[in-house]
């Protein structure tokens, strides 16, 4: 396996799969890492996750073994048991919901109700805060609780809480040493600009899937390095229902 140079920065796309996607052709787990240069690190992996989630259980663990599905080492483990070098930054872009809405989560453990319940679009019960931002600026994101992708949205929440526990802001998590997580939505992007020059000059993918991983690497790099051009949350998002992290101008 090649090894990355251990100081550096890396940003790693995921696009989620069900628990069980091993029986789906159409859509698995596929992962596409990246380096500070913006190059294809290994090579982009598609499969089911479920099996390494299960076998780690300490985050630079976790790191390594995505690293390893692309046929490339972290380090990470490596220094976990030697002369501590520099550790890498890690971004991770994750392709579902990372939280629930709010209003359902009251809904179900309090029996808290809303009112008035409108369209479908609009509906606190349905989608998030930043679903329905978005929703408001022409784009259609999937609902967690309608849209048949609950296995995905637990799976990346089962992720966050097993290696990425702390909330520093609203829609951003860390272990608070090695590794970043964001909610991504690649779709949104499709209208970029931003991110249509981003992904000049980068192969045709094996996989739909692989390039949705692509899209989410590119997310991570932008969160990290240009920020400005991601529409951040606003002030009354409940922190936990997360935030959708996409390029402003893919906004009507």
């Amino acid at each position: 396996m090649t090894q990355p140079h251990l100081a550096s920065s890396f940003y790693i796309g995921w696009d989620v799969g069900g628990w069980n996607c091993e029986k789906n052709g159409k859509s698995r787990d596929a992962i596409v890492i990246l380096d500070a240069a913006l190059q294809i690190v290994g090579k982009p992996w598609r499969g089911n996750l479920r099996t390494t989630l299960n076998a780690v259980n300490r985050t630079d663990a976790f790191i390594d073994a995505l690293f390893a599905l692309c046929g490339c080492s972290s380090g990470l483990a490596l220094g976990a048991e030697a002369a501590q070098p520099p550790a890498p930054r890690i971004a991770l872009a994750i392709d579902t919901p990372l939280g629930f809405p709010q209003a359902l989560v009251e809904l179900v453990t309090g029996f808290q109700c809303v009112e008035p319940i409108g369209q479908s679009s609009t509906n606190p019960y349905l989608f998030r805060h930043t679903e329905r931002f978005l929703s408001a600026h022409g784009l259609k994101p999937l609902s967690a609780v309608k849209d048949m992708i609950g296995s995905q949205a637990t799976k990346g929440m089962h992720v966050l809480a097993k290696f990425a526990l702390h909330r520093t802001s609203c829609g951003v998590w860390t272990d608070t040493r090695h590794l970043v997580a964001i909610e991504a939505y690649p779709s949104a992007c499709k209208t970029s600009h931003i991110m249509a020059k981003l992904l000049q000059g980068f192969p045709a993918l094996d996989h739909p899937d692989q390039t949705d991983a692509l899209t989410c690497a590119l997310v991570a790099y932008l969160f990290d390095q240009r920020r400005e051009a991601l529409a951040a949350p606003y002030a009354s998002v409940p922190p936990s229902e997360g935030w959708i992290w996409v390029t402003r101008d893919s906004l009507a």
